[in-house]
């Protein structure tokens, strides 16, 4: 295996940050400084960042329904409860893969796989992510649902089109590939329906189904390897 998929591997960085640290000459292989990404290891060398073992770990994704209050993110600095906590048992390093708000509820994924997190969230690969909105002052009409699928203008740009359907007269069903901050609670805004309840129910090919609310399961390698094909390449334009 190559040195940078190694350190990817082990959940030090993900590949591209991992080429980086060797280039920089924090890792040593059998004793001796490495700058090469590319040179062969496997379990038998001794492999070390920064003068610490790096072991490969068995890769593992959960899904999580994440609760309304709980952060994104591997480590809070205010003591909030965080998704990670929510997986104890894992025995292993997870970071979540993307954000959700804290007010916003719904599937997020779990893994120590840099390089899968990697794909399913770099923008030119624009893996397609499936919310279900609750809004103010309904019905929706045609107009407001005809900007959503064109795109709207946004501070921080014009919005791709997104695949949009009304479930019931106050519920929106959002399918988007980029990824910026609030994005569905911006859009919503700009067609003046104000979101009261987001939820995202499906990511890629896995819908977030019956799974109760801050429970969490270890996908299957099945799902895993459609996560993966959601990704195979860039489809030749950058996200937005």
């Amino acid at each position: 295996m190559r040195l940078a998929k190694y350190l990817a591997h082990a959940g030090i960085a993900s590949r591209r940050a991992a080429e980086q640290l060797i280039a920089d000459g924090r890792v040593t292989v059998d004793s001796e400084q490495v700058t090469d990404p590319a040179r062969d290891v496997d379990a038998h060398n001794d492999v070390r960042f920064d003068g610490r073992p790096v072991r490969a770990e068995a890769h593992a994704v959960y899904a999580l329904n994440k609760p309304a209050g709980v952060v994104s993110t591997a480590h809070d600095t205010h003591g909030r409860p965080t998704v990670v906590d929510l997986v104890p048992e894992a025995g292993t390093r997870l970071y979540p893969v993307g954000r959700l708000d804290a007010d916003t509820t719904g599937l997020i994924l779990l893994t120590n796989d840099g390089e899968l997190a990697n794909h399913l969230m770099h923008p030119r690969y624009e893996v397609p992510k499936t919310y279900r909105a609750k809004v103010a002052r309904p019905p929706v009409g045609e107009r407001a649902l005809r900007a959503l699928r064109e795109g709207v203008d946004l501070d921080d740009g014009r919005t791709a089109p997104a695949s949009v359907r009304a479930v019931r007269a106050d519920v929106l069903e959002l399918t988007i590939h980029e990824g910026r901050k609030r994005q569905v609670r911006r859009m919503c805004d700009a067609v003046g329906h104000p979101v009261l309840a987001l939820r995202r129910v499906r990511f890629g090919p896995l819908a977030l189904g019956d799974l109760p609310v801050g429970a969490h399961r270890k996908l299957t390698a099945a799902e895993v390897e459609r996560l993966r094909a959601a990704s195979p390449s860039p489809r030749g334009r950058s996200g937005r």
